[in-house]
């Protein structure tokens, strides 16, 4: 067999797709050059075909030569059958998480061992001899959400305005949001941008979907004065009035600031017991983090110019070194800060959850996971291992890029999340949801496939490369399941049937945007929304509705250099195109009066009557959660986040046009009367939270 066949074999036998269809229906197929980049970046030798060959055996006699395999992940409703290589009889024995020990002796019969009962919902232990494995039981189904569909608020929760934050939104502003929120406008939940810690730094560092760490959470967010031991000086007062005057966000100033205090704090009253006792049940997990930070800032304390841990002394580099071990073991009361400083965020954010629930909320707290996590961060020093160097991830050309995305950090490393039994993947999830009643999966075809863009390529040249979804859906199921949260699967972009498929088996929601909701007649109406979804008119990467109707999205591009004049004139033709759709579909269901204008063009700017209508729009479909977003309800015209840019656009840092205090007038009761009338209040619901 010739080496080009053997590369596309091998290639497809490891998850990667030798053709793919884009959104525009054209295919594409997965050439030579890109399948052995893949091939090479997953540890493949690819110089001859008999080099090729012995490294797949030597590969695969890693994953599949034991007698058991790494793990295994089943339904709760399937028989437990355990694959057992090379044996014909095998004495079993299981360790249940409930702690409970069995043992069983039993034939092998083609190749597996069928138990006579089935096992609890879990993370199981099963060995035989020397060999162990990992055995998950997940639910059939996340938790789903019952009877009634419900409304909730969208916030960047660093860019809430209040007369008493530090610049910054904080936990205490999210309880008052949560206060004025339920009455004003029977919300059930709040949905919060990722609160994954960052390094805080603009602008390169201030993005809450490229974390510093995804297990942990910035510190930005504490409410300081809550945290037992503070003590207000002038200083402080007049730094924290200086930055809540600010338009925008200033990370480093209020990081700054927060974390001097908080040391303070620290040094004049030692953590407690329950504190340790928090962050020595965290593990290994947390010290790793712990100790990235600790690292972090001695070594650019020491040399201003060392900002990323790629640069760092060698020493220092692979958290495995002895020199990592001996800086931790000096250093043990900064890494005890750095634990400090999560379990108080820990603290706070669950007694907001709890408020939340008091107060009547089904689901309160909505959380978001990041796909991405930085490639100079925390996660990449201590957990390399589960990454793939030689390949970045990215989306392939479409109507929203058509040069594709590169999105710069590596993909996961397939191989090595199943011989950690999903340990690390399933810790993302539950700290993820922590403390909230539901999870939004930033780009939920994660689970299914990524498209990787191999080292020396461009985005337009790379390739889908599968992962094991039956597996990471069902532990996601069972976590939610565990706890309580509802699941949305933000499916936008190229999604291949089987994925909304797998997700609607699954109880998890679909993800679905007013500007995206378009077929060739033109906007989808209310009715054609699917029920088991979430549906808002945009997100954070895309224009505001104030700002899709001016258009201020495309001008922010030409201003920012992301696109040409050209470019422009040909974005503006479509606007006009899209938001005379957009016109027809809201009188197409009755939502303007009579004489309300019917030529788009000579609408130019939102009013009243447009923003309900738009707003109302969603709200009638029968889809089971209407997330409304800050900007949509007080009309603002900027986005949160510009693709593209870095400094030429103030990213993910824009506070919100009035504090928390001023909150009221005809958005917030425009939000409320569609509340209403569309049947999303508790009340007009029969199931119970």
């Amino acid at each position: 067999m010739a080496l080009e066949e053997t590369i596309r074999l091998i290639a497809e036998q490891n998850g990667v797709q030798q053709q793919f269809w884009d959104i525009f229906g054209k295919p594409h197929i997965t050439t030579i050059e890109t399948n052995r980049a893949v091939l090479t970046a997953l540890g493949f030798d690819c110089e001859s075909e008999e080099s090729l060959r012995a490294s797949a055996a030597r590969i695969a006699e890693q994953d599949w030569g034991r007698l058991l395999p790494h793990v295994l992940v089943i339904g709760e409703s399937e028989p437990v059958r355990i694959p057992v290589r090379s044996h014909d009889r095998v004495h079993l024995e299981f360790r249940l998480e409930s702690g409970v020990r069995k043992e069983l002796s039993a034939d092998v019969v083609d190749g597996f061992v069928e138990l006579p009962d089935k096992l609890p919902m879990g993370y199981h232990d099963v060995s035989a001899g020397n060999c162990s494995m990992r055995l998950i039981v997940g639910p059939d189904s996340a938790r789903r959400m019952g009877e009634g569909k419900r409304a909730g608020l969208g916030v960047t929760l660093y860019g809430l305005r209040s007369r008493r934050n530090w610049g910054c939104g904080d936990f205490r502003d999210l309880r008052d949001l949560i206060d004025w929120a339920v009455p004003a406008l029977h919300a059930d939940f709040i949905a919060l941008n990722p609160l994954h810690a960052i390094h805080n730094r603009t602008p390169y560092n201030a993005s809450p979907y490229l974390p510093n760490s995804i297990f942990y959470r910035n510190l930005l967010y504490l409410d300081v004065e809550a945290v037992p031991g503070y003590l207000a000086t002038p200083e402080i007062l007049a730094e924290t009035e200086r930055l809540r005057a600010t338009e925008i966000v200033q990370y480093e100033a209020v990081a700054a600031l927060k974390r001097g205090v908080l040391e303070r704090i620290f040094d004049s009253n030692p953590p407690n017991a329950a504190c340790r006792n928090w962050v020595a049940a965290e593990g290994n997990l947390l010290r790793l983090y712990c100790t990235y930070c600790a690292l972090d800032e001695e070594l650019h304390a020491a040399n201003p110019n060392l900002w990323v841990w790629p640069d760092w002394p060698e020493q220092f580099r692979d958290p495995s070194n002895a020199a990592v071990a001996e800086f931790a073991i000096s250093h043990e009361r900064e890494l005890l800060f750095h634990g400090w400083l999560q379990w108080l965020i820990d603290q706070q954010l669950a007694a907001v959850q709890q408020h939340a629930r008091e107060l009547g909320m089904g689901i309160g707290l909505y959380h978001d996971l990041a796909l991405a996590t930085d490639r100079c961060g925390s996660d990449l020093w201590a957990h390399r291992a589960f990454f793939v160097n030689g390949a970045r991830v990215g989306s392939p050309p479409d109507d929203f890029s058509p040069a594709g995305q590169d999105w710069s950090f590596p993909p996961p490393n397939q191989r090595q999340h199943v011989r950690d039994g999903y340990r690390l993947y399933t810790e993302s999830i539950r700290k993820s949801m922590r403390h909230g009643g539901a999870l939004r999966i930033d780009h939920v075809m994660r689970l299914f496939r990524l498209y990787w863009i191999p080292e020396g390529h461009t985005a337009a040249n790379g390739a889908y490369v599968r992962d094991r979804p039956s597996d990471l859906v069902r532990i996601l199921a069972l976590e939610s399941v565990r706890n309580d949260a509802v699941i949305i699967g933000e499916d936008l972009g190229t999604v291949e049937d089987e994925v909304r498929e797998t997700l609607a088996r699954f109880g998890i929601l679909s993800y679905r945007l007013l500007i995206f909701e378009q077929n060739a007649a033109g906007f989808k109406l209310p009715y054609e929304y699917p029920e088991q979804a979430l549906v808002s008119t945009t997100t954070h990467d895309l224009p505001t509705i104030a700002g899709f109707w001016t258009g201020e999205d495309i001008e922010a591009r030409f201003r920012a250099g992301t696109i040409d004049e050209q470019a422009r004139d040909s974005q503006k033709v479509d606007r006009i195109r899209d938001k005379q759709r957009l016109l027809d579909a809201l009188f197409a269901v009755n939502l303007l009066p009579d004489n309300f204008e019917r030529d788009a063009s000579r609408v130019p700017l939102l009013t009243p009557p447009l923003q309900s209508a738009l707003l109302g729009f969603l709200a009638i479909t029968p889809s089971a959660l209407w997330l409304v977003n800050q900007e949509d309800m007080t009309g603002e015209t900027l986005q949160q986040n510009l693709p593209g840019t870095t400094a030429e656009y103030p990213n993910w840092s824009r506070k919100m046009r009035w504090p928390l205090e001023e909150l009221s007038g005809d958005s917030s009761s425009m939000v409320r009367d569609w509340v209403e009338r569309s049947g999303r209040t508790r009340d007009a619901a029969t199931r119970q939270p």
